[in-house]
């Protein structure tokens, strides 16, 4: 029985940075303004990625060189997205030590590959989440990181992204709601960062934006592809057709 509960609170502690990225979907989420087709977006999402989140994740199902799909050769790469000395073809390997996040953290901080994908919910898309989640951080002394979000409440994770957003705290705030405004407690900038608030929103869906092509590298070739294939059975259908027809025409 003890060994039952230990395996439990093992398995609890492993998941709860990966946990931290699951809550939230009973929230309001904004919509993501984000547009796969903007190369220019998804570059600057590329470089927010590498510089402030593979401090500690990973995207080990992601190699640097699948960034020339949008757009980026293999210099531009090297020069600006890899440096650990590593090359163009390795994987998006965090740059924290495993060891050094477990005594952190309680846990290696979650893989975010396909983050974008697996946080859809009937809530909204992956996407919205990760925008909102983003732009929810608030100071919360409480907290051992110092951090909170209204998203997920008691967010195991620090705001890494704190220094162009500025520092948010909890404010009691009149909205208009069922024909009355009520009092709610909501985040509110009150030390500026190095991005006013629209700028940072800018950022944040060039990151999610980022984050979503890297989900699924190959989203646009196989919805070309199954257009494609689309077209062709269409005229393939009615050769088929005619030809069964032509083989049943004496079958009675």
């Amino acid at each position: 029985m003890i060994k039952t509960h230990l395996r439990k609170l093992l398995v609890a502690m492993l998941l709860f940075p990966a946990l931290s990225f699951g809550a939230g979907d009973h929230v309001h989420l904004d919509h993501a303004p984000i547009n796969a087709g903007d190369t220019a977006s998804l570059q600057r999402g590329a470089a927010l990625f590498v510089n402030y989140c593979l401090n500690c994740h990973s995207a080990n199902y992601m190699r640097y060189n699948r960034l020339k799909d949008i757009g980026l050769n293999d210099k531009e790469i090297l020069d600006n997205l890899v440096f650990s000395g590593g090359k163009v073809g390795d994987l998006m390997k965090n740059a924290m030590d495993a060891g050094e996040a477990k005594v952190w953290f309680g846990a290696q901080p979650p893989d975010l590959t396909v983050i974008a994908r697996s946080r859809a919910s009937e809530a909204g898309s992956g996407a919205d989440w990760l925008y909102t989640y983003l732009r929810t951080f608030y100071r919360d002394a409480s907290r051992p990181t110092g951090w909170n979000n209204t998203t997920f409440p008691n967010v195991g994770m620090p705001h890494a992204l704190w220094e162009l957003q500025g520092e948010q705290e909890m404010k009691a705030q009149q909205v208009q709601g069922d024909g009355h405004k009520k009092t709610v407690d909501s985040p509110v900038l009150v030390k500026p960062g190095k991005l006013s608030g629209l700028e940072y929103d800018r950022a944040v869906a060039d990151l999610v934006n980022y984050m979503v092509y890297m989900g699924e590298p190959g989203a646009k070739s196989r919805k070309s592809i199954g257009l494609f294939v689309l077209i062709f059975l269409c005229l393939l259908f009615p050769l088929v057709y005619a030809l069964k027809k032509n083989f049943w025409k004496d079958v009675h």
